[in-house]
């Protein structure tokens, strides 16, 4: 039984109709108040390094958070004025998200090269305590 659609040409459709930001761009606006970072990777991917301030989401709940009428909804994705940049490890995971965020409403961009590259780029990174 074949797939239809591949993954790469789901990342490859989605790229093509969503924003992507470069990683200089975004580490240029790391500290910028109106910009809100948004981790999708998964929890063990996170206590490795992630992006400091930035907001994690799984990518399994994204959908449910974004939405105001939803039970699981977060206040952070409900903010005016804020520009949404979120990112997995390597831009694959993070174009799928946005453009599903897209098709529901939600205005948000992605970092094309995820999180892979961030710190050779220069990009601060953070470690979290290990856990007790």
């Amino acid at each position: 039984m074949g797939l239809k659609t591949s993954a790469s040409q789901l990342v490859a459709t989605a790229r093509a109709r969503i924003e992507e930001v470069e990683t200089a761009e975004l580490i240029a606006k790391v500290d910028d108040p109106d910009v809100v970072i948004v981790d999708i990777r998964d929890i063990r991917e996170r206590q490795r390094g992630y992006i400091p301030g930035s907001v994690h989401a799984p990518r399994g709940m994204i959908e449910f958070w974004v939405d105001p009428d939803s039970p699981y909804f977060k206040p952070v994705f409900g903010q005016e004025g804020k520009r949404y940049v979120f990112h997995c490890a390597s831009g694959w995971r993070s174009a799928l998200t946005v453009a599903t965020l897209q098709d529901m409403g939600f205005d948000a961009a992605h970092l094309r090269e995820g999180f892979s590259p961030w710190e050779e780029h220069g990009g601060p990174v953070e470690i979290p305590e290990p856990r007790k």
